[in-house]
């Protein structure tokens, strides 16, 4: 299936508009981030290579680095069985986190 396809295939219908968007580091596999993206969201980050997300908090599209610097360069993006959520490989510069932690998932439950 070509990416067009895939495009069309994403369904952004269960969450009201959004997917969720796993960021995983494409050089060391370690996952980031989770966000979500509506479908221009989703576009800009193919046409730009720039991880592009829905702030749901801002009800506005989110360059992820546009204010902090701290940018995720994409090299790749998937989707899953059901085109219901992505994953996002990317190249990150600088903590993914906006509490200064290089991932997201930095408190262990088990």
């Amino acid at each position: 299936m070509t990416p067009t396809e895939l495009l069309k295939k994403l369904d952004f219908t269960k969450g009201n508009g959004l997917i969720p968007v796993i960021t995983q580091d494409a050089k060391t596999k370690t996952v980031l981030m989770q966000a979500y993206a509506n479908k221009e969201a989703v576009e800009l980050t193919l046409k730009t290579k720039k991880a592009t997300y829905w702030s749901r908090s801002r009800n506005e599209i989110w360059i992820k680095g546009e204010t902090s610097g701290n940018t995720q360069k994409i090299i790749s993006i998937s989707t899953d069985c059901d085109c219901d959520s992505l994953l996002y490989l990317v190249e990150q510069t600088g903590p993914a986190c906006h509490t200064g932690e290089y991932s997201c998932f930095y408190n262990q439950l088990l």
